[in-house]
């Protein structure tokens, strides 16, 4: 799962979460909130159950790579923010709650990493060729 460690403004906002914020979290758990790609919300909707091992990955920073890891523990459901006007990732075309676009999940802290694995290590490493990350970078949650 992809996440943004440096700042960037949507809406008036700051969007910026790095695997240290999920950790400063309540119970180092979030929503895994925004994400408006259907591949995106379909793997985390049809596909992520409670126990799955997550590698959080910072993107659109100076060394972009794997941070560390979380677990799944709450299985898809509605992106309530879709719903909310003043929120970053509100989607106008996404108006009833009652039949939801998009989809997250909750994401628990389990450890971080002493150094970025970087995107160029991984992309050098023969047994991550076929990898999505590797194969589909843009794609943000990945199976």
């Amino acid at each position: 799962m992809k996440a943004e460690p440096e700042s960037r403004v949507v809406k008036g906002k700051d969007v910026k979460f790095s695997i240290d914020d999920l950790y400063a979290m309540k119970d180092s758990t979030s929503p895994w909130d925004g994400v408006r790609n259907f591949e995106a919300r379909n793997i985390m909707r049809d596909q992520m159950k409670v126990g799955d091992k997550v590698l959080f990955y910072h993107s659109n920073c100076k060394v972009p790579g794997i941070a560390g890891t979380a677990t799944i523990v709450r299985e898809g459901y509605p992106d309530y923010t879709a719903f909310d006007a003043e929120h970053p990732y509100y989607d106008a075309k996404s108006t009833d709650p009652n039949s939801p676009k998009w989809y997250m999940v909750d994401v628990k802290f389990e450890s971080k990493f002493d150094h970025v694995i970087s995107l160029t290590c991984m992309k050098d490493m023969e047994q991550l060729k076929e990898m999505t990350l590797i194969k589909r970078g843009r794609l943000s949650v990945q199976p």
